[in-house]
């Protein structure tokens, strides 16, 4: 009785703040935003249609006045009962799609990875759009792309051409700083003292922390199929107690 109890507030706590984050979220995500992240826009923008999804569909089809009630309607047996009932399935879908989703992910990047390929070459490819665009225009890419330049001691995705044509390459003539190796103390550098792209080094440090990577990953699938259970097994027990 006491588990389930516990059980049944964290069931509470969680709904709560999903409810807080949907609704801070509806009024607060912008389309046409140009922070940092705009580097992966057009990835971006795709993961902000599917969150706006998320959004009016916990608003509209999930009965709004559960949510309200919640915290509103005084807390009578009748009515805890019945939110008590639906919140753990709920939770049980949530986690659910989320596990899935990271198992197609996992699928993708190790089983096809022709496709995972090309969606890294897409990828590739909007952000290399976009620092042409944008790199020595906007500050916020550029001081993004700064800052990663100079922590992974890199250039660009693949190399230094990737400035070529941007309104910074375009207003100075020259590249960024951080292109050029670090033993140069000239500048601007020449094309054969230029440093590799971040892609490449990025793959390396995934490559070097891979088992940290998979450990974090492991770790994190368990506990959400933990959780599916739990919600579960409390389902049942608040259903046959009905």
């Amino acid at each position: 009785m006491c588990c389930t109890g516990f059980l049944k507030t964290m069931m509470f706590i969680f709904n709560g703040g999903i409810f807080v984050i949907i609704t801070t979220n509806s009024t607060s995500i912008n389309f046409n935003s140009t922070s940092p992240v705009d580097v992966f826009n057009s990835n971006l923008n795709l993961l902000v249609s599917k969150c706006k999804m998320f959004d009016v569909y916990f608003i509209k089809e999930v009965p709004f006045g559960l949510y309200v009630g919640m915290f509103v309607i005084p807390f009578t047996e009748t009515f805890v009962l019945l939110i008590i009932i639906f919140l753990p399935f709920q939770f049980f879908i949530i986690v659910l799609i989320i596990f899935l989703a990271e198992v197609a992910g996992a699928i993708v990047l190790f089983v096809f990875k022709d496709v995972a390929s090309d969606l890294l070459g897409d990828l590739e490819d909007s952000v290399r759009k976009n620092i042409k665009d944008n790199y020595g225009k906007e500050e916020s890419v550029s001081s993004l792309w700064n800052a990663t330049m100079d922590g992974f001691k890199c250039c660009g995705i693949k190399n230094y051409t990737d400035f070529t044509g941007s309104p910074f390459n375009n207003k100075s003539n020259t590249y960024p700083q951080a292109c050029c190796n670090p033993t140069i103390t000239i500048f601007p550098c020449n094309a054969t003292e230029m440093i590799d792209g971040c892609f490449s080094k990025l793959l390396v440090a995934i490559e070097e922390n891979a088992v940290i990577i998979a450990g974090v990953a492991l770790g994190i699938a368990a506990i959400e199929i933990a959780a599916m259970v739990v919600s579960m097994v409390l389902y049942k027990d608040i259903g046959t107690k009905a």
